[in-house]
C-alpha cells in the first residue's frame, strides 16, 4: 500500500478526489485530558474564572472540525453536515473524555475534521484551566469509527 499524500517523485500534493463517488462520511474521534482533583472539581462545580469550561470547548471543538483544512495542508474543504462533541467528566482520571463526531456527504472522508475537533476541544479545557493545573495531560488521541466512502466501515475494537 502506498501512501495517497505523495506523487510519483515523492513530492507531497493533494490527493485528486474528483472521480470518488459522492457518499455519506461520518468518523468519531476520542481523547481525553487527565488533571489534578482541583481542576476537576472547579470544572465539575462550575467554578472556573473563565465560565463554563465544557461549554466553550464543545464549541471551540466544533469550529476546530470547520478549521480543519486551514491547519492541516493537505486536507480539502468539505462541507460538513454535523459536528457533534461529547465531553464526560471522568472522576477515575480525574478528567474529561471527549468524543467528537463529523459528518459530511462528500468525496472523501472526515477523519481529519473528528480528529482535529477531539484536539482542540482538549486544548480548550487545557487553556480554560491552566491557571490550576499546568501538569495536565492529553492523551489517548485516535480515530474509533471512520465510515462511508471505497474503503468501507472502520470500527476500533
Amino acid at each position: 500500500m502506498s501512501l495517497t499524500h505523495f506523487d510519483g517523485k515523492g513530492d507531497a500534493h493533494m490527493v485528486d478526489v474528483s472521480d470518488k463517488a459522492v457518499t455519506s462520511r461520518i468518523a468519531t474521534a476520542v481523547t481525553w485530558i487527565k488533571m489534578s482533583q482541583d481542576a476537576f472539581d472547579i470544572i465539575s462545580e462550575g467554578r472556573a474564572k473563565k465560565g463554563d469550561v465544557l461549554g466553550v470547548a464543545r464549541l471551540a471543538g466544533i469550529m476546530g472540525a470547520k478549521k480543519t483544512p486551514e491547519l492541516i495542508p493537505l486536507c480539502h474543504p468539505l462541507p460538513i453536515t454535523k459536528v457533534a462533541v461529547e465531553l464526560t467528566l471522568d472522576p477515575e482520571l480525574p478528567g474529561v473524555q471527549i468524543e467528537a463526531t463529523v459528518k459530511t456527504t462528500g468525496q472523501t472522508g472526515v477523519e481529519m475534521e473528528a480528529l482535529t475537533a477531539a484536539s482542540i476541544t482538549a486544548l480548550t479545557v487545557y487553556d480554560m484551566t491552566k491557571a490550576v493545573d499546568k501538569s495536565m495531560e492529553i492523551g489517548g488521541l485516535r480515530v474509533v469509527l471512520k465510515d462511508g466512502g471505497k474503503s468501507g466501515r472502520y470500527q476500533a475494537i
